[in-house]
This record gives C-alpha cells, sequence and structure tokens, in this order.
C-alpha cells in the first residue's frame, strides 16, 4: 500500500492544511464536502503538493517534519521545488 503526504492550500484564505493518506483523490474530495472541522471553514482547497512514500513510518516522519517548521515560507518554498526534503 502506498501512502502520501500531502499539503493542501484554501482557495479562500491563506491557510495550509498538511497531512498522510492511502488515497489522495478520495481524500481531496472529502476535504471539500465535509461539514465539520478545519478544512469545512476554508473551503475549497486544491492539491498543491503531494509526495509518495515508501511506508507509512516514513510518511508520518515526513508529515511530522513539515508541521514542525510552522512557516509559510518554509512550505512554499517545499512546493516550488526550492527545498528538498
Amino acid at each position: 500500500m502506498a501512502y502520501y503526504v500531502y499539503i493542501l492550500k484554501s482557495l479562500t484564505a491563506d491557510k495550509y492544511y498538511i497531512g498522510r493518506t492511502t488515497n489522495p483523490d478520495k481524500l481531496l474530495q472529502f476535504e471539500n464536502t465535509t461539514e465539520k472541522g478545519f478544512t469545512a471553514r476554508y473551503r475549497p482547497w486544491e492539491r498543491v503538493w503531494l509526495h509518495k512514500c515508501e511506508s507509512k513510518e516514513v510518511a508520518i516522519r515526513l508529515e511530522k517534519k513539515i508541521k514542525s517548521w510552522k512557516s509559510k515560507k518554509m512550505i512554499g518554498r517545499l512546493i516550488d521545488g526550492d527545498l528538498k526534503i
């Protein structure tokens, strides 16, 4: 089973959402239709970055690493390809 780390960007607010999934397309659809939670407030979302990981453990570590940055500038550099993971 493939695991992915993704970054979504809100089209209505200056917000990013970082997570991991085994089904990126289904996840994006869910985040754009769910009625509650953080993502519901800032819909619609677009996927701006997706990285396939070799295992669930690698995906968890990468997700935590990106979330630890807490910097839109760093996340923007990753999305633009200026920052390697």
